[in-house]
């Protein structure tokens, strides 16, 4: 397998995990699209910043949660070969305790996370079958695996990826492809970090610590590699000991 063929489309990619897993995948010599749906500016920013350093890299933008200008979006993708690296990273919270959450909030999480995925991943898959080499890796979360006070809609929607990864990966495997979910638990990002003191950190984490988005990038860019050719439908979890 030519590495540096490789091309990788990574959802989210603005972030601070998604940003992470761009930078780690570009390091390992692969084209690194860096997707978004609000936040061009940043996933510009980002492309820009992995060229500068020698990667290869590009933005792309579109909304998850259209069907139509995902899959019109994978399309040109496709025009230029396969996409044999998927990173469904986009996600987002909108917490509330259950018997206070509206529908928008429930759908909202739901629609990205699940639906996102799906108009996605699905229109990726004969071309990459065809390769019979390809990585597909979803971040769920811990929330998924323990439950959480306030993120019924979010445990849910990971939940879900959790399961969807299990069943693709049985599909698949004889084709060469891995399909597996990493679970953070507690990372410093801009998200993390609104949730969390050091002192909440302390309690709840037996490290004692949050975790980095360049370790979850770490992992990540470990699934994505020949190495972890014989993982998959697997659940991986992150979060110094949480669980």
């Amino acid at each position: 397998m030519n590495r540096t063929a490789i091309r990788a489309l990574v959802t989210g990619g603005s972030g601070g995990i998604g940003a992470a897993i761009c930078r780690h995948l570009s390091d390992a010599g692969h084209f690194v699209y860096v997707h978004a749906h609000r936040n061009t500016a940043g996933a510009e920013a980002i492309a820009k910043s992995i060229v500068s350093a020698g990667g290869q890299a590009a933005p792309i933008h579109f909304d998850l949660t259209d069907a139509q200008a995902t899959r019109a979006a994978v399309e040109s993708l496709l025009e230029e070969g396969p996409v044999q690296v998927l990173v469904n990273n986009a996600g987002l919270h909108d917490d509330a305790v259950f018997p206070g959450m509206s529908p928008e909030q429930w759908h909202r999480v739901i629609d990205l996370s699940v639906n996102g995925f799906y108009n996605v991943t699905q229109p990726l898959m004969l071309p990459m079958i065809r390769t019979r080499w390809g990585r597909i890796i979803s971040i769920s979360s811990v929330t998924a695996l323990a439950g959480n006070r306030g993120q019924v809609n979010y445990a849910a929607a990971k939940g879900a990826l959790n399961a969807a990864t299990k069943s693709l990966s049985l599909e698949v495997a004889s084709r060469g492809i891995t399909v597996n979910a990493v679970a953070p638990g507690i990372i410093s990002t801009g998200m993390g970090d609104a949730a969390f003191d050091a002192a909440a950190i302390a309690e709840l984490v037996p490290m004692k610590r949050a975790g980095t988005a360049e370790e979850v990038a770490s992992l990540v860019g470990y699934l994505a590699s020949e190495e972890a050719a014989y993982i998959t439908g697997q659940i991986i979890s992150i979060n110094g000991g949480m669980i």
